[in-house]
């Protein structure tokens, strides 16, 4: 059936009931109250009327907040002590993030923004785009991230520091090759990735967050497009990155904060490589 109770016959229509729950999801995220709500529970389990007092709303507004949250799985409720008063110490609801549920959010994003859903609906489209950028400005503070999709893997997120991050498949000939703390390592299951002793890519953040393919056996791809061997492309908010193609490859979803997403001016150099290429959809 369509949206208008129609019968839709066409073999793979639209699945209204996806995109429906797909609205509703980047409804509960387009509150810029609840998205505070999650980056105040970053830090620690807070009950509802702590919470109220930080965003500056009522009580009853935040209990409901707090409802769509817990609609979406992104937080949990669970039993607490409350602030001593006169009559004694007495338990309260604590709410606190459940763990991965912000990479959880960056990921389901990138999914749908991946995917030909949303060319069904351009106000669909439009708002996920928003949320988007909602999502990196308020959540993710001033470090980009980028989540992996597919594989034993997925899901993992990856947060870069300043400098360079070297990006590629472990190496077991050269152990010692890549340091887990700083570097992206990807399992054995991630065959169309070259192995990190000789990296797939390199990530450096600086003025702007750029990928460049180090000549990697299976090539580098930015949302479809091929990225040359040696060539630097600025990464935006949103971007996906598939390192080699196929079922062994590896996907990432970056999430860029505001400060980091912008576009170099035309024939600008990154220091030590050649122009930066500014590569949209």
């Amino acid at each position: 059936m369509g949206r208008d109770g129609a019968s839709d016959t066409r073999a793979g229509g639209p699945d209204w009931d996806l995109i429906d729950e797909l609205s509703a999801y980047l409804d509960i995220l387009s509150s810029q109250a609840r998205l505070r709500i999650l980056r105040l529970l970053r830090t620690r389990p807070m009950d509802a009327t702590s919470l109220s007092r930080e965003i500056g709303t009522s009580y009853e507004n935040t209990k409901k907040h707090l409802d769509r949250l817990l609609s979406i799985g992104v937080i949990r409720k669970e039993a607490g002590i409350g602030r001593e008063t006169s009559k004694g110490v007495h338990p309260v609801w604590e709410y606190s993030l459940v763990p991965g549920s912000l990479e959880a959010i960056v990921r389901t994003l990138g999914v749908f923004s991946d995917s030909r859903i949303t060319d069904l609906d351009r106000t669909i489209d439009q708002r996920l785009s928003s949320v988007k950028g909602s999502v990196s400005g308020v959540l993710l503070g001033e470090r980009p991230l980028a989540v992996l999709i597919g594989g034993p893997e997925d899901g993992r997120a990856f947060s870069f520091g300043e400098g360079e991050t070297r990006i590629g498949r472990r190496d077991p000939g050269q152990p010692d090759a890549g340091d887990p703390a700083r570097d992206v390592i990807l399992g054995e299951a991630y065959q169309a990735v070259t192995r990190v002793s000789r990296p797939h890519a390199r990530i450096r953040v600086g003025d702007g967050i750029f990928y460049e393919d180090c000549g990697s056996t299976g090539g580098s791809f930015l949302n479809g497009a091929k990225v040359g061997e040696r060539e630097r492309v600025r990464l935006k908010n949103g971007d996906v990155m598939e390192l080699g193609q196929g079922i062994t490859a590896a996907r990432l979803i970056f999430a860029i904060p505001p400060a980091l997403d912008h576009t170099s001016s035309p024939g600008k150099s990154t220091s030590g490589g050649a122009p930066a290429h500014d590569q949209r959809t």
